[in-house]
């Protein structure tokens, strides 16, 4: 078994992400780890091809993903579109994946699987997360990271990147508003939402 140490991502410790990525790990041993984490707040477990990332996400981290929530909401709302937000819930293959992203979604009906999953990068972590998405048969992953989104579609099971949603119900959302709304807020949430919601009235 080998270890990456941890990575931070900020100047404080109450901003920083704590990461620990250890390879060698059998899923046998990954339910293991799972189960010990069990009753742990705060703690996203990934799982692929022997590798096992932990992550302990910093406040930065945990505002940004939830802000994002809030304007895909806050856009669904206002174009009347169903949706259920299904979170970090964990997400596996047995024996294979197991992934927590950071939001998720379906759209229209309660799926199994979401429609959408979006994470939030504050250190590099594992070179194979499209791969895990990949494997779990996600349609669509978002990545945001230095302040921009990256937005894969899964085609002929492999992700093509895309500059836009190909979610039907996502059609109208404008990528560079939602970015523009994002950044925003690293100064003034209220300001953001307002940008994003009176764009979605004109």
């Amino acid at each position: 078994m080998t270890q990456t140490p941890i990575r931070t991502a900020a100047s404080s410790k109450q901003e920083q992400d704590q990461h620990l990525v250890y390879s060698g790990i059998t899923w046998e041993q990954f339910k293991l780890i799972q189960t010990g984490f069990a009753n742990s707040t705060g703690i996203r477990l990934f799982y692929y091809k022997e590798t096992i990332e932990i992550l302990m996400p910093g406040r930065a981290h945990e505002t940004v993903s939830r802000f994002i929530g809030f304007l895909i909401g806050l856009f669904c709302l206002e174009y009347s579109i169903e949706f259920e937000p299904t979170g970090s819930m964990t997400q596996q293959r047995e024996g294979e994946v197991s992934v927590e992203p950071d939001e998720s979604y379906c759209f229209g009906t309660s799926k199994p699987t979401p429609d959408l999953v979006i994470e939030v990068i504050f250190t590099s972590g594992s070179p194979k997360k499209l791969q895990r998405y990949q494997a779990l048969e996600i349609p669509e992953v978002w990545f945001w990271q230095d302040g921009v989104f990256s937005l894969y579609r899964l085609r002929d099971r492999k992700y093509a990147a895309i500059s836009r949603s190909e979610i039907p119900e996502l059609a109208g959302l404008d990528i560079d508003l939602l970015t523009r709304c994002v950044l925003i807020a690293k100064t003034s949430r209220l300001e953001a939402a307002n940008t994003f919601r009176d764009s979605l009235k004109d």
